[in-house]
């Protein structure tokens, strides 16, 4: 069985200032349990317009915001033990999500290299290598919340499946985008 990390780059002025920092590619991690990216969950903006807001989300990989980002896609394979491991955590995140928060103090103090942990509060890799370590995949040598995308990466056995455009990966076709934007503005 088979679980898909997606390491991408939007181009929003919160992912360029990470990117400044950290001098990385990809700033941010989600984790997916299908290959067609339709069940993705990481900790991140809630409104697309706003990312001041943030929590746990279930991404959505077909709105116009996510399209045109950039990506790298990798799979990890786990025992059916551990899929149900991962799915409960998700369950557990989803049934609490109104009690977990953004940890942008994290991102700080990450910076800082400064060892403190908040509860109820995570950014994507920190959310990422939560639940995998819960569900007893990887136990990893730092603490979770001085987790960097690329530390998962560079620490588990995963298999390179894409890299480039998260449009060109779903193989949308033009008019796809162009309905798809045009449904987005109208919500906005």
């Amino acid at each position: 069985m088979k679980i898909y990390l997606i390491f991408s780059a939007t181009d929003s002025f919160l992912s360029k200032l990470i990117g400044m920092y950290t001098q990385q590619r990809y700033n941010h991690v989600s984790i997916a349990f299908d290959s067609e990216l339709k069940n993705v969950y990481s900790f991140g903006r809630k409104k697309i317009s706003n990312p001041l807001i943030g929590g746990f989300v279930k991404e959505d990989f077909y709105d116009p915001f996510f399209l045109c980002s950039q990506t790298a896609i990798y799979s990890l394979t786990v025992t059916p033990e551990e899929l149900n491991a991962l799915q409960a955590a998700i369950h557990y995140f989803e049934k609490h999500q109104h009690q977990l928060t953004y940890n942008f103090i994290g991102l700080l103090t990450l910076a800082l290299n400064f060892n403190f942990e908040r509860q109820n509060a995570y950014f994507c890799s920190q959310f990422v290598a939560t639940i995998l370590k819960e569900a007893q995949i990887k136990e990893f040598e730092k603490q979770t919340h001085f987790i960097k995308p690329m530390d998962l990466l560079d620490e588990l056995p995963l298999e390179y499946i894409y890299e480039g455009s998260v449009v060109d990966y779903l193989d949308f076709d033009e008019k796809e985008i162009e309905n798809n934007w045009e449904l987005n503005q109208q919500i906005v």
